[in-house]
């Protein structure tokens, strides 16, 4: 981290939000789109840089879309997968599994299908949204890793089941789709038991996941917010901080160190 990059303000709420940390028994982070910027995965909504600024998710994004035109999904997909396949954790995903494993934060919900949460030492994370780090028939059970997913792919750039030749759909939740039931159950229950709930790179603006923040202050908990873009939810934070996750995270873990 460059220590150019903290002006003075952003050093004393990172002080304010570790001292809080330190303090506060029950800690739960949740995470968005935003935390793995800096790893070099665009986010979804800025404009102009986000991934639905140049494609239209209803168009290629839904369940129904991808049972429609299965072709059309995968040559959207099956480039990008590569992609986040081969990224790697940035400094703000390090920061949470430190803070993990010092026992300063309880678990990570994410939005994020990319792995890096696990990639980085995170242990307990609940991915609300699913994970590319498989893909299962949509006709039988099987279902196969992600190092699998090329080798089904047939002449026409359809993956298929070895087992049935059904097509194969990646495990991740797409428009139109129920989120997991368990990963949601078990995120509503670290919420609403949260003393402090972390919102870290997220605009808090799609639900049922924007609805996790109103049950920790529905419980009595406090939330701090860690992103750049303004969310519904910023008067209610103790805590806010506007600056690039990837620095302010590592900036809280500098504070804690003090």
């Amino acid at each position: 981290m460059n220590p150019l990059r903290i002006s003075g303000t952003q050093r004393a709420s990172a002080v304010e939000l570790a001292e809080l940390i330190e303090a506060t028994e029950r800690v739960v982070a949740l995470t968005g789109a935003g935390v793995s910027v800096p790893s070099g995965i665009p986010d979804f909504r800025t404009p102009g840089k986000g991934l639905w600024a140049k494609v239209d998710p209803m168009a290629l994004a839904t369940i129904d879309a991808f049972h429609r035109d299965t072709k059309r999904f995968w040559d959207f997909y099956r480039p990008r997968f590569h992609d986040l396949a081969d990224k790697e954790p940035n400094p703000a995903h390090e920061a949470l599994a430190a803070l993990e494993r010092r026992g300063l934060l309880g678990a990570v919900i994410t939005q994020n299908i990319d792995r890096l949460h696990r990639k980085a030492g995170s242990e307990d994370v609940i991915e609300v949204h699913g994970s590319i780090a498989t893909a299962s028939c949509t006709s039988c059970p099987a279902s196969y890793p992600l190092e699998q997913v090329e080798s089904l792919f047939d002449a026409e750039g359809i993956a298929t089941c070895t087992c049935c030749a059904g097509k194969v759909k990646p495990d991740v939740v797409l428009f139109g789709e129920m989120l997991p039931a368990d990963a949601m159950a078990r995120a509503e229950e670290l919420c609403s038991g949260a003393d402090l709930l972390l919102c870290v790179g997220s605009s808090l603006e799609v639900y049922p996941v924007a609805g996790l923040p109103e049950m920790t202050l529905g419980h009595g908990g406090r939330i701090a917010v860690v992103t750049k873009s303004p969310t519904p939810y910023d008067r209610d934070a103790v805590v806010r901080m506007n600056g690039d996750v990837a620095d302010e995270l590592q900036a809280v873990l500098a504070a804690l160190d003090r």
